[in-house]
């Protein structure tokens, strides 16, 4: 038997289905014909409202729309959680990714001329299969080196709608990055340049 299902119904199974998140053109397209600016607002306000108290939250971040377990929620939930798929990040890629995220867009020199050290490769590549970095052009200075910027997905992850609402550097806390006024030198890199002397 046919059972009809309200639009907001079908809105929210969408955004409870779908692993990323949908935009607004996405979801207002699920109806025909589509629906307005201000009705989808109002649908999706009204979803908000009423998920409030519960452990899933429907956010909007610079990809669009998606329900998202709370902060309160997590550390119950992540028990659940299959401890290989949740990946552990060297300081190394911390660095270099809060160095994209507060100078982009940056070349990798730029990024060893502020940690120190050389950039391997492979930091490069972590924060690339991770979707949180990309290469937005290249730099108009010798041998054209790419220019490195965050993306969208980063914003989606940390639940940012844009940069403008990443925290002050000093409200990092526990992250490990050197100071980005002044470049930084690790202990091995001190101790190759005073061998070198």
């Amino acid at each position: 038997m046919n059972q009809s299902v309200s639009i907001e119904a079908l809105i929210e199974a969408a955004l409870l289905t779908q692993s990323e998140a949908l935009s607004e053109k996405i979801l207002s397209a699920l109806t025909d014909p589509p629906l307005s600016s201000d009705e989808l607002t109002s649908i999706l306000e009204a979803l908000q409202i009423r998920w409030q108290e519960r452990a899933l939250n429907l956010v909007h971040s610079a990809e669009g729309w998606r329900f998202q377990v709370t902060r309160a929620a997590y550390p119950r939930l992540a028990s659940l959680v299959d401890v290989q798929r949740t990946p552990r990040y060297s300081r190394a890629v911390l660095e270099t990714l809060a160095i994209i995220a507060y100078q982009q867009p940056v070349t990798r020199s730029d990024i060893e001329a502020i940690r120190g050290v050389a950039v391997s490769s492979n930091v490069l590549q972590t924060l690339q299969d991770r979707g949180w970095i990309e290469i937005i052009g290249q730099r108009d200075s010798l041998g054209r080196p790419n220019l490195w910027a965050t993306t969208a997905g980063f914003l989606s992850d940390l639940q940012l709608e844009d940069l403008s609402q990443l925290p002050p550097l000093t409200e990092l806390g526990e992250l490990v990055l050197p100071d980005l006024n002044e470049p930084a030198v690790d202990q091995s890199t001190a101790e190759e340049l005073s061998e070198d002397r």
